[in-house]
């Protein structure tokens, strides 16, 4: 869910703008969006917004706020045309001014001078950005890794990160997503032979490969692989064919065999067909959970052959565990990162961290993009490793980086907001407390009338054969305290009402409901 905002002589740069996935806290929840309160009050200083790359993490949050922030957005050619789709997708495509940085030539915004980076990562054009302000340079280093064999794209070499470093960095803004992995990440080549190792061994088998959509550099050694084992290439996912059709509008992916339909993939022998699907990390409504129930028009037997060529991201351990079940359940093969090398992650372990630091030489060190513990601990090894300072950051944190020592210096308003229904929300507001109140324990709603007539019904209590027997004693448990309660005024009575069913509702299940009261006198 990265936002990133740099601030110099009054103005503000934005550099990026994601969102992240709904999550059990937030039920009936898709999209989680950062909230953007502080840069909206300073709307007339922000400049423009300067995308890293196109993860949805990095660009997800676009179409919901580019109307409103109303400034340019800095994008290279890949970023731009899948920002653009969403842009009109949401209809605002005219309203939103889109600027494709195409040749990683130098432009200006106000007093940052940027020029894009070409790193490593598991998506075509990720770039760290060298932001020039007259007090230093920044490298922001967005996602990345180290690559000797990227398959896609050409990132930065050692020397030309060393000619920056030679030229000053005054503070590295870097990735901590894999600080405690004591080995490099790896690099596309290794998979590339992985794969085809791994798809050489089930001759005769159907073999589907699931992995993250955006990798244009996994679906290149995907298509190379098909080829080179004598089978045809299927893809099944909407995301798959939007990220091939973009890639291919960019320059990428352009000697990817030719795709069979499903059609055809399921006419063909088994052996001769290799499957990429969508849905590795357990989405319910992805190609690869409705293949695992049977729900989609393409068909595993027993035998046939899954790869899972991504990473578990924390937090998806459950709805993954429940697709790799299904699929065990009917005899398939499941086959993952443990046991194959058939994924390298696409941000740095401990020995790329330490290598860049040697490169850039920063004078401050601001770990970003992980979780807190992981941004200690970058914080710790940047500082054993030399960089004079290192400062730690939560959201909502005031940074000065200079002139003066670096360090917090203040706090601004920050936290998150949902996308509930088609409504932005706060993540904490009213709504959500009480659905996640009902989730847990339940409602009863209660209506009364001034003759004293109280019906009762409830939701979500254990109560499958008590239920009438409950709703009679919670009725008569309402009526008397309404008649106890009927020279008091109308919130008292509403009170009374609510308390009664509510006991009531604890007595016959423990769990104690939200109440809705509505008393019909007029």
């Amino acid at each position: 869910m990265n936002v990133n905002l740099y601030g110099c002589q009054g103005k503000w740069l934005m550099v990026d703008l994601g969102m992240t996935f709904g999550m059990n806290e937030y039920p009936g929840v898709d999209l989680v969006f950062a909230d953007l309160d502080f840069i909206e009050g300073e709307r007339e200083n922000l400049l423009g917004i300067v995308l890293t790359h196109a993860h949805e993490d990095h660009i997800g949050a676009v179409p919901y706020f580019a109307q409103e922030l109303n400034v340019p957005i800095y994008a290279t050619p890949f970023t731009a045309r899948l920002v653009a789709a969403k842009l009109e997708e949401a209809g605002i495509l005219g309203d939103v001014e889109l600027i494709v940085i195409d040749h990683l030539d130098p432009f200006q915004i106000g007093p940052f001078g940027i020029r894009y980076v070409p790193l490593a990562h598991s998506i075509a054009e990720g770039n760290a950005l060298l932001i020039d302000t007259p007090f230093g340079r920044i490298f922001h280093t967005g996602d990345w890794k180290l690559d000797d064999e990227p398959q896609v794209g050409t990132p930065a070499t050692q020397a030309e990160l060393t000619e920056i470093g030679k030229g000053g960095v005054l503070a590295l803004v870097c990735d901590s997503t894999n600080v405690f992995n004591p080995e490099a990440s790896g690099s596309e080549g290794e998979v590339y032979r992985g794969l085809l190792e791994e798809v050489k061994k089930h001759r005769g088998r159907r073999v589907l490969v699931t992995t993250f959509a955006s990798n244009v550099a996994r679906l290149q050694t995907l298509g190379e692989i098909a080829r080179k084992t004598n089978r045809k290439l299927c893809v099944a996912g909407r995301s798959l064919d939007r990220i091939i059709e973009t890639g291919q509008a960019s320059g990428y992916l352009k000697k990817l065999p030719e795709l069979v339909d499903i059609e055809t993939a399921m006419d063909l022998p088994r052996g001769e067909v290799l499957i990429v699907a969508t849905g590795g990390q357990g989405e319910s409504r992805a190609a690869l959970s409705r293949i695992s129930e049977g729900n989609h028009p393409i068909k595993l037997e027993k035998g046939d052959v899954v790869l899972f060529s991504s990473r578990q991201i924390p937090g998806n351990e459950i709805p993954i565990g429940r697709i790799q079940n299904r699929l065990s359940d009917a005899g398939i093969v499941i086959v993952t990162d443990r046991q194959s090398m058939i994924h390298v992650s696409g941000h740095p372990g401990r020995p790329e961290l330490v290598a860049l630091y040697g490169w850039l030489k920063p004078e401050i060190l601001l770990p970003v993009h992980g979780e807190i513990r992981h941004m200690r601990e970058q914080a710790r090894l940047g500082l054993e490793s030399g960089i004079p300072h290192a400062v730690f950051q939560k959201n909502g944190d005031l940074v000065r980086l200079a002139p003066g020592r670096p360090g917090k210096f203040g706090e601004v308003h920050s936290g998150r907001l949902i996308l509930d229904g088609d409504i932005i929300a706060p993540a904490d507001g009213e709504s959500m407390v009480m659905r996640r109140r009902i989730a847990l324990n339940g409602v009863v709603s209660v209506a009364a009338d001034r003759r004293g007539h109280v019906q009762v019904a409830a939701i979500g209590l254990p109560l499958d054969e008590d239920y009438p027997k409950f709703v009679e004693e919670a009725q008569r448990d309402v009526a008397d305290a309404l008649g106890r309660a009927k020279k008091s005024d109308r919130e008292v009575r509403v009170e009374a009402a609510r308390l009664a069913a509510r006991r009531a509702a604890t007595r016959w299940s423990g769990k104690k409901p939200q109440v809705q009261v509505m008393l019909l006198e007029d």
